[in-house]
């Protein structure tokens, strides 16, 4: 299935199985080879569009939603999910309800059925859309802003970067906006009819393919007809909807021009970096201490059963001490106590290991997770939580939303100190990490410089978006007191290892309280580190 950012909506040819399959196997992140043989294609596409659709599942797939766009089929096969899902929040609420925002929602998808939208602007405005429906109609502002963030995860996907070059979109802030301001103009009642007309037309040329089940005929059919009545009180209540509407697209239209604004001035004296979203420790603290209700992967009281390893025990010291002698990396302190069980181990290529990062963080660094652990977290319910929770990674110690690959090649040897993660407590803070998942520690050797990727350290002036490139070392900036580090911004301009392959985007966002979203100025840097390389 290739990818086509100029792609216009355009209903789905019924009758190629394979393509429909295969858009099946993304669409549900089932692997072919491991989907049923004896389930037909018509049984699994009524499964995938008539359950789970919610908006709280987009928590972990937003950048995925967006992703959607550009795959036809799948996105055809997620348009029908989204209709017939909405068409049944609107038959299933009270004659006494005010379902207003209801109507709102099911514009909100028949705008992306529009057949000139791009697929570009389509996955923009999906993310968007994700985060108005879930705010909800008195907190627009809000849910744009939030969605902001999770717009540049996107912008950032090496495909859309090659689209942009391709396309010569140097403002893409401003290209957007402009964009939706025509969509906009196109909102009115007859498109918006005609987008449902043919949302109907592609939901009954797909389940025509299920109504003859058994299992499922009935509910298809229900389905069908569920829709088409919802479609019958269309032409008395689109109107009503369209309002609220059009001030979410003005929402978001003024958003992303202020947000040109902004890279424009990142533009001048930073060469178009104005990322900053790692926490200084105190401001983490703080967030940790008020936040009400807490993170999913915060808790509270002492840690539990993975206590900290001493580093100053003699049998922990006799063991560093003969593996180092060995070859194995020295390992500090702080090293030690990260771990609750620690071993020295030797790989074998071919092996992959995985390190979760954001754009001001190096791509290697000393704690990575097998490939094993990594799937563990992505098939979690919720990824970053899993990751911060089981691997006890503090948000001051690390920001997240992107990731990086480490890949020994058949044959090659690799020396590694691995073991479960020790919980982790921070001094006068009744919270804590979990830990207990397997980490991976190993340090490249300081005489070889390819190895270690190349960092600017820019300084903020004031309160702007502005920054100020400077002469001093990643090392030197590490080594600031919190106060003035936080004055300054390191960021990744060229990963140096051949053997790290990133940074590729987790879809998490680059922050975790909605305090940061003010402080999190991402913009899109135009470096080598900060474009997915392979």
């Amino acid at each position: 299935m290739s990818a086509n950012p100029a792609r216009a909506a355009e209903p789905l040819p019924p009758s190629n199985e394979t393509e429909v399959r295969a858009a099946l196997a993304w669409t549900t992140d089932t692997p072919l080879a491991k989907q049923s043989p004896d389930k037909s294609t018509w049984e699994w596409l009524w499964e995938a569009i008539q359950g789970d659709f919610n908006d709280s599942r987009s928590t972990g797939q937003i950048a995925f939603d967006a992703a959607i766009a550009f795959i036809p089929v799948v996105d055809q096969i997620c348009d029908v999910r989204d209709i017939i899902a909405n068409s049944k929040s609107i038959t299933q609420s009270n004659e006494k309800e005010d379902n207003t925002w209801k109507w709102v929602a099911l514009v909100l998808t028949l705008i992306g059925l529009f057949p000139s939208l791009g697929s570009l602007v389509k996955g923009v405005l999906k993310i968007f859309f994700v985060f108005v429906r879930r705010y909800g109609g008195d907190k627009v502002i809000k849910a744009v802003d939030a969605g902001m963030t999770w717009v540049v995860t996107f912008l950032r996907n090496r495909e859309v970067q090659q689209y942009l070059r391709l396309h010569k979109v140097d403002e893409v802030f401003k290209w957007l906006a402009d964009a939706i301001k025509v969509v906009r103009g196109k909102v009115n009642t007859s498109a918006l009819l005609s987008a449902f007309d043919t949302a109907i037309s592609t939901l009954k040329s797909l389940l025509e393919k299920v109504t003859w089940l058994p299992s499922v005929g009935k509910k298809a059919q229900a389905a069908i007809a569920q829709v088409t009545k919802v479609r019958a009180l269309a032409d008395k209540h689109l109107g009503a909807a369209l309002k609220p509407v059009q001030d979410v697209l003005d929402a978001i239209i003024r958003r992303l021009e202020l947000e040109h604004l902004v890279q424009r001035s990142g533009v001048l004296n930073a060469s178009n970096v104005h990322f900053r979203g790692t926490l200084p420790e105190a401001q983490a603290v703080r967030l940790m201490r008020t936040a009400d209700p807490l993170p999913p992967w915060l808790s509270k009281g002492r840690p539990g059963k993975w206590a900290p390893l001493n580093p100053n025990d003699a049998n922990v010291l006799a063991m560093r001490k003969a593996a180092e002698t060995k070859g194995w990396c020295k390992l500090t302190d702080g090293n030690v106590q990260s771990f609750h069980k620690l071993r020295p181990d030797e790989l074998i290529g071919p092996v992959k290991l995985y390190r979760v990062g954001s754009p001001s963080s190096g791509a290697m660094g000393d704690c990575w997770i097998s490939e094993e652990v990594f799937h563990e977290i992505t098939k979690s319910a919720d990824p970053k939580t899993a990751w911060r929770k089981y691997l006890a990674v503090w948000p001051d110690w690390n920001a997240n939303g992107q990731f990086f690959v480490y890949e020994l090649k058949k044959d090659e040897r690799l020396k590694v100190w691995r073991g479960e993660a020790s919980s982790q407590m921070k001094k006068d803070m009744d919270r804590n990490l979990e830990g207990g998942w397997e980490q991976v520690i190993f340090k490249p050797t300081k005489d070889n410089a390819a190895k270690f990727d190349s960092m600017r350290v820019y300084q903020r002036a004031g309160n702007s978006s502005e920054l100020k490139p400077t002469s001093m070392s990643f090392d030197e900036y590490r080594q600031l007191p919190p106060s003035k580090q936080h004055a300054h911004v390191a960021v990744r301009e060229k990963i140096n290892d051949p053997r790290i392959n990133g940074p590729c985007e987790t879809g998490w966002s680059t922050t975790d309280f909605d305090p940061q979203l003010k402080d999190a100025k991402i913009g899109l840097p135009a470096l080598p580190g900060q474009v997915t390389n392979k």
